[in-house]
């Protein structure tokens, strides 16, 4: 059989609070989760590993109604395979943007910590500061 968690437990494996799991509960991201006879939510294998997808999902960017959307065509996999490419290269496409953007933003933050790290030292040697223009990036 498998290993049972509860509400608690899930909601600290995946640092997500009770109502959060209720949500996706609610919204049909999360599904069949049987109940004990106090009423209590038993969580089994299969709901930490949509869970996992679910979190992994949401932490590029996946709306709630596109969860929605892959896991309704995940049900019908066969036909509907094209649904299921279409809407994961369009989210491999916005993780590849975030990505470029996050890049463009390391390279900034590493020229102001060049610049303020040059300042520092002509502070500490007592010689002429930088000019930021010699550090800024280019846009």
């Amino acid at each position: 059989m498998d290993k049972q968690y509860s509400i608690r437990e899930v909601s600290a494996k995946f640092n997500l609070p009770a109502s959060t799991l209720r949500y996706y509960e609610e919204v049909g991201i999360l599904t069949d989760i049987p109940r004990n006879s106090s009423g209590k939510r038993i969580y089994l294998e299969k709901h930490i590993n949509r869970l996992k997808t679910i979190c992994c999902f949401k932490n590029t960017g996946m709306s709630i109604s596109q969860l929605q959307e892959f896991f309704q065509y995940e049900q019908q996999e066969p036909s509907h395979i094209d649904d299921i490419l279409k809407l994961l290269t369009n989210q491999k496409n916005h993780i590849l943007a975030q990505l470029a953007k996050m890049q463009h933003d390391y390279k900034h933050i590493q020229k102001k910590l060049a610049y303020y790290q040059a300042m520092k030292t002509a502070v500490d040697n007592h010689t002429a500061l930088p000019n930021w223009q010699d550090y800024k990036c280019d846009n």
